[in-house]
């Protein structure tokens, strides 16, 4: 497949990278120095020029590709970019990254569902973090939570920690402890490795598990993992910007919420459009602001402005001060591995949680969905249990038990009737079945797609 991405930011280049393995990519930026460090890590093709031109567009392959990917810094380059590229090409896919909610809603969003505005798929960043963020506070002790089949079932990562009941057991005493829960063992690495769970596997400190659970039932999987957690309650939420908003207003019935921005502008305008939170108007890196809004007794402090450094600073101080929990927003990759773990509980990396969106756009209408991993290095997906319309061998009617997977690959749950199942070896499979399949081998991705859709 050719695919021509449009900006060579955090998410442009991730996606260079892992996408150019398989395909052929051409990147567009204007920045040649970032183009030039990018082709010295991916086999990629770069232009140098305005992603919205169409002779750079021409240049870049726009007539024969079948895809165009727009996540250049600019909401309006990214929608003509897929504009014009739809006029060059009346077949090609667009996908573009709008971060402005003004865009998304009213007659604008009417205009982009009924392609009067040519783009076949928005990704909004901005909404997909918040969810991230909420997931992780309403999910004491998690580390990363993803939905499948609009979250009738979760994935879950939790780093199981010493003091925890299952620790030292295998993994089939799970059912013993919590006879009225179901829930499956995904994955689990230890020391940087990925393990393969059976029955007999046994759970040891610092591992980082991921099981699946429904909807409603990852806290006692969690609890399992290591000491109980009460619920969060009190979370500040450092940056008033468009995340920290959304965030606030998703959480501020359920829990006591208060925000620091330092702009008095942007203090006042979220204050007039937020219920119950209360808006501080200061520097989240300021001690004594922090002092006055009892730090210590804070179960969770998120830091989510624009400036990775503010982030990590204000997140270090806070957890210095005696917050229980921090969550930093770090755009920049590089620095994610620097900070994790190091004063900081979980860095939240937008590219990282971004990309899985367009990685299912790619893998076709085989696959609903796709959750990023680990910095890219596995993947869990929502996939389609089809018939073969060529009279092969598929494995509807098959019970679980007798599907052979390739090596790295896992199948945890399954969506059916709108209802989610956990994927005991008994389950026959059925037609129109969503599969969620965790793959810690990337690589056997076409292998398991033509297992349950096979062409």
């Amino acid at each position: 497949m050719k695919i021509v991405i449009l900006g060579a930011g955090a998410v442009g280049s991730a996606l260079a990278f892992l996408l150019s393995q398989d395909n052929d990519v051409v990147v567009v930026d204007s920045n040649k120095a970032t183009l030039d460090k990018l082709e010295e890590k991916a086999d990629v093709q770069t232009i140098n020029g305005s992603c919205s031109f169409p002779n750079i567009l021409v240049k870049a392959g726009i007539y024969n590709a079948d895809m165009v990917t727009a996540v250049s810094g600019s909401d309006e380059t990214n929608i003509v970019s897929c504009m014009i590229s739809k006029i060059l090409n009346k077949e090609i896919k667009t996908i573009a990254r709008i971060r402005e909610i003004s865009y998304l809603k009213g007659k604008t969003l009417e205009a982009l569902a009924t392609d009067q505005i040519p783009v076949d798929v928005v990704v909004s960043p901005e909404g997909l973090i918040t969810e991230q963020l909420q997931g992780l506070i309403e999910l004491p002790g998690s580390l990363q939570v993803m939905e499948f089949g609009g979250g009738k079932l979760n994935l879950v990562a939790v780093r199981a920690v010493e003091g925890g009941p299952m620790i030292g057991h295998e993994i089939g005493d799970l059912k013993k402890h919590m006879p009225r829960v179901d829930s499956r063992v995904a994955a689990i690495f230890r020391d940087g490795q990925s393990i393969v769970p059976t029955g007999t596997t046994k759970i040891a400190a610092n591992d980082e598990v991921f099981f699946i659970s429904r909807n409603g039932e990852a806290p006692k999987v969690i609890n399992e993992m290591r000491k109980k957690e009460e619920p969060y309650k009190n979370i500040i939420i450092a940056g008033g910007g468009k995340i920290g908003r959304r965030l606030a207003k998703r959480i501020e019935r359920t829990h006591n919420v208060r925000v620091i921005e330092s702009s008095h502008e942007r203090a006042k305008h979220i204050s007039e459009n937020l219920e119950s939170a209360i808006i501080l108007e200061g520097d989240s890196c300021d001690k004594n602001l922090l002092h006055e809004e009892n730090i210590e007794n804070t179960d969770v402090f998120v830091a989510v402005t624009n400036d990775d450094e503010a982030n990590v600073m204000s997140c270090l101080l806070a957890k210095e001060m005696g917050a229980h929990k921090v969550l930093a927003l770090i755009n920049n990759p590089a620095y994610v591995d620097l900070v994790q773990d190091r004063g900081i509980d979980i860095a939240i990396s937008p590219s990282e949680i971004t990309i899985g969106t367009f990685l299912a756009e790619l893998e076709g209408k085989d696959v609903l969905k796709v959750h990023s991993l680990r910095k890219g290095a596995a993947e869990a997906i929502e996939s389609l249990v089809l018939p073969s319309p060529t009279g092969r061998e598929d494995c509807i009617g098959k019970e679980i038990g007798n599907i052979k997977l390739p090596k790295g690959a896992t199948l945890g749950g399954l969506i059916r009737n709108k209802k989610g199942k956990i994927a005991h070896d008994n389950v026959h499979l059925r037609e129109g079945d969503h599969v969620i399949v965790f793959l810690t081998d990337k690589k056997v991705i076409k292998e398991v797609k033509e297992i349950f859709s096979p062409k």
